[in-house]
């Protein structure tokens, strides 16, 4: 008899995680019989189709509870999930350890995908121990580029699997054309970062940057997202005379359109899994502009090969790469078709049907 699959995601905040996480789970829905979701944020139900048993509190008012609370909410609502039909296979998007660890002492079968690099999360020797410790235990744990996988080796000798995210193409270019009352100025260099604003997406790099550069060129930079550090940005914005230059936008369910009017897509972050944003600006044939961090950003250019890469946090470095491309966009066009033409890693269908051969090797 089939195990029954659960989804294990307690928060949804609508970034490149969520984004794999619909296309896997809908991929899924017609491949296993009995497939759920257990998540706090129900908002993101209709996500989800309707073969998928989406498993939540009924009340609204959980979505606004913070994240480190869904998790434990979560892995209440997984318990009494296990305990009602122990023939279950769990998949973790999120909260990985303490998933893992729930589901060893219930004698049930996990497997992990983890979404950043341990770079951001394991910096406390104690917290080490328990990653290691605890995920070791996991019957399979995926990762989403190789750089990462070769992390888990090094930092807790964990072998993983290495499953690029798969690329819809068909639908980002399809949502680019759809039109957007947001414009930018055709005569000026049009830059765009997209990712929640937090310290990890160190937007305030980007600002650092452009601030240098505000008397040298004329540009527009469009930041998109939602998250903590918004006051701090706006500070930085109006503190320096650049909310003529820069713009801040909420989370926008179709970025594609915005990504398709710039001429440069810029991540600044701190460090990633495999920034999706990357791919999806690739897509659409923009030159990017990437911090070399761990990990994704470095594999995703080819080592430089099909965009720049600046070392984090390097605010001058990368107001020199907005320059330089400023007097040379002709010339820099071979690193966009180079990311285009590689764009096959990324494979819709391909990698999909890993996610499922895994699966069904467990299930």
């Amino acid at each position: 008899m089939q195990k029954k699959l659960i989804i294990f995601i307690p928060s949804i905040e609508g970034g490149g995680v969520e984004k794999n996480l619909f296309i896997i789970s809908n991929y899924l829905k017609d491949k296993i019989n009995n497939i759920s979701v257990i998540s706090i944020s129900n908002k993101y139900k209709n996500k989800f189709n309707n073969k998928i048993k989406f498993i939540s509190p009924k009340a609204g008012f959980w979505n606004s509870i913070g994240r480190r609370k869904k998790f434990f909410v979560g892995l209440f609502l997984l318990f009494f999930e296990i305990l009602k039909d122990r023939n279950t296979l769990v998949f973790s998007f999120q909260g990985n350890v303490y998933c893992t660890l729930l589901c060893k002492l219930l004698g049930i079968k996990v497997i992990v995908r983890s979404n950043s690099a341990p770079d951001g999360w394991s910096q406390n020797r104690f917290k080490n121990l328990i990653f290691k410790f605890v995920l070791r235990s996991a019957d399979k744990i995926i990762v989403n580029s190789f750089e990462f996988k070769k992390k888990f080796k090094t930092k807790f000798k964990i072998h993983a699997e290495c499953i690029y995210n798969p690329l819809n193409k068909r639908e980002i270019i399809k949502k680019s054309k759809i039109k957007s009352k947001i414009k930018f100025d055709s005569k000026k260099l049009k830059l765009i970062n997209i990712g929640r604003y937090t310290d990890q997406k160190d937007q305030l790099t980007l600002l650092k940057a452009v601030n240098r550069i505000k008397d040298k060129i004329r540009f527009n930079l469009l930041l998109v997202g939602r998250g903590v550090e918004k006051k701090n940005l706006v500070k930085y914005i109006h503190e320096n005379n650049l909310s003529k230059q820069v713009k801040l936008l909420d989370f926008q369910n179709n970025p594609f359109n915005l990504i398709k009017s710039s001429d440069v897509f810029i991540l600044s972050s701190l460090y990633e899994g495999l920034p999706n944003v990357l791919l999806e600006t690739q897509v659409l044939k923009k030159f990017i502009i990437s911090s070399n961090c761990p990990t994704g950003p470095r594999e995703i250019l080819l080592n430089g090969k099909a965009g720049f890469l600046f070392n984090v946090g390097n605010y001058l470095e990368l107001s020199n790469l907005i320059l330089y491309y400023s007097k040379n966009k002709k010339s820099l066009s071979k690193k966009i078709s180079i990311g285009y033409k590689n764009l096959n890693r990324f494979d819709y269908n391909q990698n999909l049907k890993k996610y499922l051969n895994i699966i069904n090797s467990l299930i």
